[in-house]
């Protein structure tokens, strides 16, 4: 699938999402939200992809909502469609599609690009990308998630003061605070993420959407609930056809392969 504002590549099991309007930072339009919900439901059903990786194209990761289609009295939707239609759909998609999501943070990612990016299970990042809430410089608050995830990434006070100041943070700062897994180089950035989402497109694809399902979970779960989904999730685990391969290739001193299933 191809198209003008999202790109799709398959390749290795990998469904490669890029990000692509440039011009503008690759912020959303209607348009682009809705073809990156589109995107995203074809890599779920796909049972040929079994990792997602999320880049933009050019300098930017993504400026958030293009400011200019909701200051077009004729292309303007509303922020109430924006929220319930465009950016809600994309979060809810990436938390529960049952396979892993890595957002490759490749530059600047502003408003609600960043928390999509932060929604992601794996973040990275190149070295000169940044992320900033910046919402708050012309009035709005943060939304996409931000107020749940980046609290939960980095502690109440951290995320507090980035949200309601707006700070730019460096792409190492975001990884010391915990926001993001880890920081590549401009060298290595492209194949880091190649060999990450290579292995993560190996690995038994069911247990990793169980383990998404149980830190979704954890986020509201008390203990007692927690442990019990643990166990639920952990008896149909063991039926799986990926454990047995797993088992029987630590036994025979091997390398599994891991069929997702």
């Amino acid at each position: 699938m191809s198209n003008n504002s999202i790109l799709l590549k398959i390749e290795n099991k990998i469904g490669y999402i890029t990000l692509n309007r440039p011009e503008v930072f690759n912020s959303f339009n209607r348009e682009m939200a809705f073809l990156l919900q589109d995107t995203l439901d074809e890599c779920e059903k796909n049972n040929d992809v079994r990792a997602i990786v999320i880049s933009g194209n050019g300098k930017a990761f993504g400026a958030g909502q293009d400011l200019k289609e909701v200051t077009d009295p004729d292309l303007n939707p509303g922020f109430k469609k924006i929220l319930e239609e465009h950016y809600n759909p994309i979060i809810h998609r990436i938390r529960n599609i049952n396979k892993p999501i890595i957002a490759a943070v490749n530059g600047v990612a502003a408003g609600a690009s960043a928390n999509i990016a932060l929604a992601c299970d794996i973040v990275v990042a190149h070295e000169k990308a940044s992320f900033i809430q910046a919402f708050s410089k012309i009035g709005l608050v943060p939304d996409s998630g931000g107020t749940y995830f980046l609290p939960r990434l980095i502690g109440f006070q951290k995320a507090s003061a980035l949200a309601m100041l707006g700070d730019k943070i460096s792409a190492h700062e975001a990884e010391r605070l915990g926001m993001i897994y880890k920081v590549f180089t401009n060298e290595s950035f492209e194949a880091e993420v190649k060999q990450l989402s290579e292995k993560l497109a190996n690995m038994p694809t069911k247990a990793l959407g169980m383990i998404k399902q149980l830190l979704n979970s954890s986020m509201t779960n008390n203990l007692n609930d927690q442990l019990d989904m643990e166990s639920k999730y952990q008896i149909e685990a063991a039926q799986s056809q990926d454990y047995n391969e797993g088992v029987s290739a630590f036994i025979e001193k091997r390398q599994p392969n891991f069929k997702g299933q």
